[in-house]
């Protein structure tokens, strides 16, 4: 996994920087009290993490994906390493380090209540390494697909992708000190939950939030609201916000939905597809991801979405 540095840069689709993860579910029946003993029913590990599912998401709409964060020699980066070559991800210029390690997290899914309670851990670097990889790999790319993990290293990437007029597509849960300010101003393609835009705007309404994360630069604001769909604007020409409902499934679980919507959208933007199509995509592909439980395996093909869409209403 140590970056073949000697080698020329490639042309990718997409380079992911931020953060993979492990889970390991164990489902119960009921979650037990203290000092109790309880059978687990199955278990199950599953490889993920906001970069790590967004890159699944891409490749399966076939995009040239390739992720360059760090990776240590344990045994669960091992697991995601695997994992994502599965999925025809590139792994040639990923950051070797040996103190770096996934996110690692322990859930107990309680089958009769229908909750999940999580252990999370995170130990050593995570994300984008502060040096890796070279400008020109940066810029032979189409998108970047960062987060907010690795603020170093992203804030680097970023600032040689926006030179190389390379699309950024952001994926911000939370504000992680400076100097995260300078990231948020520099994402073209800013993709938020309706939960982060209200702690970033001080606004109750999604469509307001992204009237107000606008600014010089963009390309696009989008804020995601689960269910009730997602409002976006794209471009200082358009004043109103423009509504995208969510597709109408059952929702089964809807972890890392909001992963997949930022990869979707960044896989759609690489092939140059307008926006109301990008967003119309990746809604989809967040809703068929909802509908089906088992990890990464139930994020759709390019062939599902496709088969999905022309099933659905036009209007």
């Amino acid at each position: 996994m140590t970056a073949a540095r000697q080698n020329p840069a490639p042309e990718f689709d997409i380079l992911g920087f931020g953060a993979v993860a492990v889970d390991d579910l164990l489902y119960v029946d009921e979650y037990p009290p203290a000092d109790s003993k309880v059978r687990v029913r199955h278990r199950r590990r599953q490889c993920g993490g906001l970069t790590g599912n967004a890159l699944v998401a891409a490749a399966r709409l076939g995009a040239g994906c390739a992720y360059v964060g760090v990776l240590g020699e344990d045994e669960l980066s091992q697991v995601v390493a695997r994992s994502l070559a599965s999925e025809g991800i590139d792994l040639t210029y990923s950051s070797g380090r040996p103190d770096a390690r996934p996110a690692h997290s322990t859930i107990i899914v309680d089958e009769s209540r229908k909750t999940r309670t999580i252990f999370s851990s995170l130990e050593g670097p995570i994300g984008a390494d502060p040096t890796w990889p070279e400008p020109e790999l940066v810029r032979s790319s189409a998108v970047l697909l960062v987060d907010h993990h690795g603020l170093e290293g992203t804030l680097r990437a970023v600032r040689i992708a926006r030179a190389g007029d390379v699309s950024v597509v952001a994926d911000f849960e939370r504000d992680p000190g400076p100097p995260f300010a300078e990231l948020l101003g520099l994402v073209d393609h800013l993709i938020i939950s309706e939960r982060f835009a209200r702690e970033l705007t001080g606004l109750d309404e999604a469509a307001a939030a992204a009237v107000k994360l606008w600014q010089p630069g963009r390309q696009a604001v989008v804020v995601t609201c689960g269910a009730r769909g997602c409002w976006y604007l794209p471009g200082p020409d358009e004043k109103t916000p423009r509504h995208c409902p969510a597709f109408a499934v059952k929702a089964i679980d809807t972890t890392g939905c909001g992963d997949v919507f930022h990869g979707a959208y960044a896989a759609v933007l690489a092939r140059g597809e307008n926006l109301p199509n990008r967003v119309r995509v990746a809604s989809a592909v967040a809703s068929l991801t909802a509908s089906h439980s088992g990890g990464p395996a139930r994020i759709p093909t390019r062939q599902g979405v496709e088969t999905f869409l022309a099933e659905q209403d036009p209007g």
